[in-house]
């Protein structure tokens, strides 16, 4: 007992250095970007200053898109430690180390130590998991809190009739998950737990099948708890703003954006089949070693566990959920990486396992890891490819940057055919952890000010105006970063109409829209900053086939009208 009480520990020390590295590493850079990250940043802070935690505002308008965990999470933390943008995204960050934990602690439960302690590893070294614990977004900690529901609802549908108290504590911990999940995005937050739960229905103990589990007395606490985590706010809410607020939120925000395009582009049923092996990057080649043990499935040569089917079922209900809906964002899925991390890490686990009882190395593994290996060598050739636009390090920085992204891959390739495989897992994951930090200290931060820090700064210290304007850049985070309110020009035409206010008032624009403001206008313009700006949250796969001797770097120019 002592034992594995150490093992554990262990393992348990292992996975919260990883997770602290590739989620808490550098979390104040960059800047709050100018995209959905600039809401929940922008909306704690005036929440602080106002002094009113009840109603969300952003840009000092009043903001009912989402519930109001994430805001009172980073608010306490700007009223605890001060506005940064490692508070805004602390509550994301601490969401994908507690998730890499959970991952763990089922993980072991369910498939041993040695696949859940590799399971772990995948969440805490994944692409995907990496880029959302370091967004101010409510997305990490919802899936936090539905992981948690799904496994207390399957540890007590699993539990034996005899373990009253255990399914009581089980199902107590399913509803607070759930509630604080209703309290982060609304009403998804239930329903992809009960979604999952109703498939583990028929997987429980003989006896207990399409049973629930524990006395009606468990359910009506579980509810209680529910309601007095949950409810308070949205009820303060409804009596604050009236039942318009109700209807706006669970029809608008909710209902329309899952039945229609109203908030994002219609996309293929296919769309989320790519963002899966993307973001579970570099383990995600694993994958492939499933296709084998699903014909033998399905030619019933092997059979699932019980376990194993309550995976496949926890993975599969939130990636058919999400694919059915009109509105689809590629962060929408992440509920389904903590049993797709087990999966792979039982495979990993498994095959490790008969490898060295046989005494040879299992050539599946091996090749799936030389193709981890090479998409740790593609992104070597991606950064040297954007490398001309970005002025984040010095010339001896992008020197080590590089070093350190090929000694990553040729780790890899070492521990696909030379080392020993066992190592395997220790190997991919620290060659993940270097290459992840190496895209945020070397690509995703800056040395010094930020572009919209400095437009900020140089607004501030400029003399006082009646009024400021965005046009088309800087629309959501400069906000945070002057306190005024900004208004967002969407057209030529408003900016020009805005300009010839009669006091006088700041504009911010990319420098190439300048030139057809002023001719309008008929005169020029006080140019009060200008900054080069590569926007590197829009970086997708296409911008570095697009690069060329025109570099994708802008000039934004920040104007008064006089």
């Amino acid at each position: 007992m002592i034992y594995n009480a150490r093992f554990v520990g262990r393992h348990l020390s292992i996975i919260l250095v990883v997770s602290a590295l590739t989620f808490l590493a550098g979390l104040g850079r960059p800047a709050i970007t100018d995209s959905d990250e600039a809401f929940y940043a922008e909306a704690a802070r005036e929440m602080v200053v106002s002094g009113d935690w009840l109603t969300p505002r952003f840009n000092f308008e009043e903001r009912f898109q989402k519930p109001i965990l994430y805001y009172w999470l980073a608010g306490g933390l700007y009223w605890l430690a001060g506005v940064s943008e490692a508070a805004a995204r602390l509550p994301s960050a601490l969401s994908g180390l507690l998730i890499a934990v959970l991952t763990y602690l089922c993980g072991r439960r369910w498939l041993g130590g040695r696949a859940g302690f590799a399971g772990a590893l995948v969440v805490a070294t994944s692409f995907g998991t990496f880029a959302m614990a370091r967004l101010a977004l409510p997305d990490l900690p919802l899936a936090c809190f539905i992981t948690a529901a799904i496994w207390a609802l399957a540890e007590a549908q699993f539990a034996a009739a005899h373990e009253r108290s255990a399914v009581r504590a089980w199902l107590l911990m399913a509803s607070a998950a759930l509630a604080l999940g209703f309290l982060t995005k609304g009403p998804v937050g239930v329903a992809i737990p009960l979604l999952v739960w109703l498939c583990l229905l028929p997987l429980g103990p003989r006896g207990r099948r399409f049973r629930l589990p524990g006395a009606p007395s468990d359910w009506l606490l579980g509810a209680a708890v529910f309601v007095a985590l949950s409810m308070p706010w949205y009820l303060a809410m409804a009596q604050h703003h009236g039942l318009d607020y109700i209807y706006r939120f669970f029809v608008g925000e909710n209902l329309e954006r899952f039945a229609t395009s109203r908030y994002n582009e219609p996309r293929s049923v296919l769309f989320y089949v790519p963002i899966v092996f993307g973001g579970l990057l570099p383990w995600s080649p694993v994958i492939a070693l499933w296709l084998g043990t699903a014909r033998r499935v399905v030619g019933r040569a092997r059979s699932l566990d019980t376990r194993e089917w309550a995976l496949v079922a926890w993975a599969g209900a939130p990636l058919v959920f999400y694919s059915l809906s009109i509105g689809k964002q590629p962060r929408y899925v992440l509920p389904a990486l903590p049993p797709l991390a087990l999966l792979i890490g039982a495979t990993v686990a498994a095959r490790l396992d008969r490898a060295a009882k046989r005494g040879r190395r299992d050539i599946g593994l091996a090749w799936c890891t030389t193709v981890s290996g090479f998409a740790l060598i593609a992104v070597f050739f991606l950064f040297l490819r954007l490398r001309p636009v970005l002025a984040t390090v010095s010339g001896a920085g992008a020197v080590g940057a590089s070093v350190l992204l090929l000694a990553a891959a040729a780790a890899t390739f070492a521990a696909a055919w030379w080392l020993p495989q066992e190592w395997m897992v220790a190997t991919l994951a620290s060659a993940s952890t270097v290459t992840l930090l190496v895209l945020q200290f070397a690509v995703y931060s800056m040395a010094g000010p930020e572009p919209v820090q400095t437009i900020a700064r140089r607004a501030l210290a400029d003399a006082p105006v009646a009024r400021s304007g965005t046009y088309r850049v800087f629309v959501r985070n400069l906000v945070f970063y002057t306190g005024r309110r900004q208004e967002d020009l969407t057209s030529e035409d408003e900016a020009v109409t805005f300009l010839r206010n009669a006091e006088r008032v700041h504009c911010v624009m990319e420098a190439d829209a300048l030139p057809a403001v002023e001719r309008r206008l008929g005169r020029p313009l006080l140019r009060v900053a200008e900054v080069p700006y590569f926007n590197v949250a829009r970086l997708r796969l296409g911008t570095f086939f697009r690069l060329g001797s025109q570099l994708p770097v802008e000039r934004v120019v920040l104007v008064a009208n006089r």
